[in-house]
């Protein structure tokens, strides 16, 4: 598990990987960390205005529903009326009344977070996303409540209060959260500080609470792969090298076509190795996250920009040709009229 990115994080990459993975939650004090996303980043895309749901919300522990119209706006394109438009001014007043702001998926639409996201993801070999939280002093947004993830905490500012507890008990535990009455040991309390990184293993139950002002972290999920996913890997891999009509005609083509699916699979089967389903799972686990690809130069707008020809086709002036081509054909028919 040795990596750049974990080791800025937890320092022994070893004795984490052996001793707190999946089995502690812990608290570590990196000092020079910052969060890729932080408050200039989030007013950064308030100010760029395309910012909408569903990637913005508002939540509040006490069951309180916080509909979106109460922080978002509309807006008119082109003569329609969109909806879910962010609004700072109304999300402001949520917060001042108590609900936690929160931005879903940050990987997919801010450039920073996703490499970071992306690197997370090759080191780990596993699918991440990225969420942030905005969380006044005394709020709560979420409840206790267990996540199907490893996470990472990157406290950007203010101060925040962490309760983490026990492991599930039983392997068939449920996700979301807990009911009032749960009360699963305590593993840890502590108040991050801004460039503080917290680490909640997969399906220990956790809140967080601010502490002071306005508090701001950053949650990279780590998923691992649940039983469909393994599924879906087995039966891909068992049809792997089989090509079959898509929709066979008729009964007999039908029963044709499973008596050779059903052969080929078994004769499959006996080859896959427990190893080479976990990499199969976990390749396409991470493909099926669907981030977009860090584009190159010769990708983006300007740098394509750069290099495109000035001439346009017909013509050595840039983009007249088509100009000239539409004058010359209205004086041909206005001579045709006098």
């Amino acid at each position: 598990m040795e990596s750049p990115t974990l080791a800025a994080w937890v320092g022994d990459v070893d004795g984490f990987a052996g001793h707190r993975w999946q089995r502690e939650p812990a608290v570590f004090t990196p000092g020079t960390l910052a969060s890729p996303f932080d408050l200039d980043e989030l007013d950064a895309a308030f100010d760029g205005g395309l910012l909408r749901t569903p990637y913005l919300e508002m939540v509040r522990s006490d069951k309180v529903t916080v509909p979106p119209e109460a922080y978002t706006t509309s807006r008119v394109v082109n003569g329609v009326t969109y909806d879910g438009f962010a609004d700072r001014t109304k999300v402001l007043a949520r917060l001042r009344a108590g609900a936690t702001l929160l931005l879903r998926c940050v990987d997919q639409w801010h450039r920073p977070t996703g490499e970071l996201v992306a690197r997370l993801s090759e080191e780990l070999d596993r699918r991440v996303e990225a969420f942030f939280f905005l969380t006044p002093a005394g709020g709560q947004g979420l409840a206790v409540h267990r996540d199907d993830a490893d996470v990472f905490v990157l406290q950007a500012a203010g101060r925040k209060s962490w309760y983490v507890h026990d492991a599930p008990a039983a392997a068939d535990w449920s996700l979301g959260e807990l009911p009032d009455d749960e009360h699963s040991p305590r593993r840890l309390h502590r108040v991050l500080e801004p460039g503080d990184v917290l680490y909640v293993p997969r399906g220990f139950a956790h809140r967080a609470v601010g502490a002071a002002g306005l508090s701001a972290h950053l949650s990279l999920t780590v998923r691992d792969l649940s039983l469909q996913d393994l599924r879906t890997a087995l039966a891909q891999r068992l049809a792997d090298g089989l090509e079959l009509p898509a929709r066979p005609l008729g009964q007999a083509a039908i029963a044709d076509a499973c008596a050779a699916l059903l052969g080929h699979a078994r004769a499959e089967l006996g080859a896959v190795e427990p190893e080479e389903l976990l990499r199969a799972a976990r390749t396409q686990a991470r493909a099926d996250a669907r981030r977009p690809a860090a584009p190159t130069r010769a990708e983006t707008f300007a740098g394509t920009a750069r290099t495109w020809p000035t001439d346009g086709p017909g013509t050595g002036r840039p983009g007249l040709g088509s100009v000239g081509r539409t004058w010359r054909r209205l004086r041909e028919a206005a001579r045709a009229t006098d």
